[in-house]
């Protein structure tokens, strides 16, 4: 009870008292102060995301409005809404390094929101066996994984061998769309030694498991991961502006490659536990994504 009466009384009151005094001592607002107190990437960034959702409760409509703009702004407006920042803040034009530090701040706050779209629309597509291009990526996956062997047919028992789970793959990517085949095809096609050989551990007697299917399922790890914004600090390190789908591709191969050495290391009594293990890998990643200064990726 008297942890909720602080809550109230410090963001409705003390705050506004608090801020003001430290503009009088320091000549500088509460933006200004963030950026001098914080390296550049997620510890600063998250802060300026914080604030903006701390302005219904103490800044002026106007304020309001300005800010929020600024954190729902497409690329070609950042300039500008930088610009009506300072002036509504009252920061002089001429400082330059506040100007470049925020306008990078926007970028990635804005451009982490696009990136969902972009993700989730990927995903919302379904895999269409008459859509040419589907298949083209669905054949070139093939090509990468087995580039020594050729399909005898497009729906064949063949797929198994890649972790498919029956004769037509287009049935495994029901739930993750097309975003699934296109995770599974970057990795192929940019990590092709790596990828082959996770296939290969994947077919172990004893510890293997179906690639195919578990990768899919890692992309919906990493679409959640996505959704519900713990992917901010990663990629806000990672990307000094705009994060893009080829970010997110590449924390997908992070997952891919970290899961198999945990699958191994972890020596499961068979496939049917992987969910408890999955799970259990998904908290570590989680925690790992808590580290504001966290960078996930296999250049790492």
């Amino acid at each position: 009870m008297l942890v909720c009466l602080w809550g109230f009384l410090y963001s409705h009151y003390f705050r506004f008292w608090l801020k003001w005094v430290l503009r009088l001592l320091t000549g500088k607002c509460e933006l200004q102060r963030l950026f001098d107190g914080s390296k550049a990437g997620a510890q600063r960034t998250l802060r300026v995301d914080y604030i903006s959702a701390l302005l219904i409760k103490s800044f002026t409509v106007l304020t309001l409005q300005v800010l929020r703009n600024a954190v729902h702004v497409e690329e070609a407006e950042v300039e500008k809404c930088v610009r009506d920042v300072m002036k509504e803040k009252k920061i002089e034009q001429k400082d330059t390094g506040f100007k470049a530090n925020l306008q990078v701040s926007l970028l990635q706050i804005s451009g982490y929101k696009k990136l969902y779209s972009n993700v989730e629309n990927l995903r919302k597509v379904p895999y269409d066996s008459d859509n040419e291009e589907h298949e083209e990526q669905l054949i070139e996956l093939w090509n990468l994984l087995m580039p020594h062997e050729s399909l005898k047919a497009r729906i064949t028992k063949q797929w198994c061998d890649i972790g498919f789970q029956g004769d037509d793959p287009k049935t495994d990517f029901r739930g993750m769309g097309l975003l699934g085949l296109v995770n599974l095809v970057y990795f192929s096609k940019h990590y092709t030694d790596e990828a082959r050989q996770i296939l290969s551990r994947s077919n172990h007697p004893e510890l293997g498991y179906s690639y195919a299917i578990v990768g899919i399922n890692l992309t919906e790890m990493a679409y959640s991961l996505l959704k519900n914004g713990a992917l901010k600090s990663h990629l806000y390190n990672v990307v000094c502006g705009l994060p893009q789908l080829e970010h997110f591709h590449q924390f997908y191969c992070y997952l891919v490659y970290e899961f198999d050495r945990f699958w191994f290391e972890e020596e499961p009594e068979s496939i049917m536990h992987f969910n408890q293990y999955r799970e259990k890998f998904h908290e570590k990643i989680k925690g790992l994504l808590l580290d504001c200064n966290v960078i996930l990726t296999l250049q790492n």
